[in-house]
């Protein structure tokens, strides 16, 4: 198969079109031919040497895939040999073909092209497992998204509409301000210009926000705390440039907030399967019938790899970058 690989952490130039051995599915898993793999900030820290895979599994990068069931390893049950899918990957998506646990695999429905749906995995587990699962995000209920066009708030915004919740979105530039109007934000903050925790207390009348989906870390903490509603929660998947902030424990207690920190990557196979088997339940209709769907940017050739790798770099993607093989 072809694989990216590269042999030392560095810049994006260490990506190397390469030819690795054909993957064979373990019992429990099953091999998919890839249609396309997406692209994840997590990449580029592996590519680093700051984000090593979990024991056990693909040293290549990617963690997110579409395509078509090829094989079924030993007790694999509900898939079949030409079923379309997607897959949440602890690593092995850049490249041709990849193992993936069966509970780890969502059906691509009807209509929706396969090639874009490499971009929902890792984002809908991820943001339903920390708004759907920790905050219990409702309808009628408030959210802050951070970062509204990035591959994670993009689709926090289009999940929380189709809950029924009002959506904040930040983002920076034009451009942007104008693609998270575009994908349904009612509040759309320039956070290069504007004050996101003045404009989200007046938006709410005062109240604040219920939840706070932070891409950021700690540098948003007390802003966070500050437009955060009593008993919001504050939802942390990024620790921003790994730099540490203080607590501040009277504004947590005064607002009875909770604040959670959550990867999703290294989780143990049951919890993963729990949160895909979540998504499937809850978000997936969405997906079904149109109103959460994927947001792409761009679709590279796989041998682009580094490319896709900059783009990321630069900030300037909206939604996801995918990668075909």
């Amino acid at each position: 198969m072809q694989a990216i690989t590269f042999d030392a952490p560095g810049d994006e130039h260490v990506l190397t079109l390469s030819e690795l051995p054909d993957p064979t599915p373990a019992a429990g898993e099953v091999l998919v031919e890839v249609a396309a793999a997406g692209v994840n900030n997590a990449d580029l820290q592996q590519r680093q040497g700051n984000y090593p895979p979990p024991p056990g599994a693909s040293d290549v990068l990617g963690l997110e895939v579409s395509g078509t069931i090829r094989a079924l390893g030993a007790d694999v049950t509900g898939w079949a040999v030409g079923d379309r899918v997607c897959a949440l990957l602890a690593g092995g998506g850049y490249a041709s073909l990849a193992v993936v646990p069966a509970s780890q695999l969502l059906p691509v429905p009807d209509g929706l092209d396969l090639v874009e749906a490499a971009a929902l995995p890792e984002a809908a587990c991820t943001v339903y497992s920390n708004l759907g699962m920790l905050a219990g995000l409702r309808p009628g209920q408030t959210l802050l998204v951070h970062g509204g066009t990035g591959g994670m708030g993009s689709h926090a915004v289009l999940w929380a509409k189709a809950l029924g919740a009002r959506v904040i979105a930040t983002s920076g530039g034009e451009r942007k301000v104008a693609a998270a109007r575009e994908l349904g934000a009612d509040l759309v903050i320039d956070h290069r210009t504007e004050d996101f925790v003045a404009r989200a207390k007046e938006f709410t009348d005062g109240v604040g926000v219920d939840v706070v989906l932070d891409v950021v870390g700690p540098d948003y903490l007390e802003r966070n705390l500050d437009v955060l509603a009593p008993n919001g929660h504050i939802a942390v998947i990024a620790s921003g440039s790994g730099t540490e902030a203080p607590l501040p424990f009277g504004l947590l207690m005064r607002k009875r907030a909770t604040i959670s920190g959550t990867t999703l990557r290294a989780r143990p196979l049951a919890e993963k399967a729990a949160i895909v088997e979540a998504v499937r339940a809850d978000v997936w209709p969405f997906v079904v019938d149109g109103r959460v769907r994927p947001v792409v940017d761009a679709v590279l050739p796989l041998a682009e790899a580094a490319e896709a790798h900059r783009r990321i770099a630069s900030g300037d993607v909206i939604g996801k970058l995918l990668l075909t093989p």
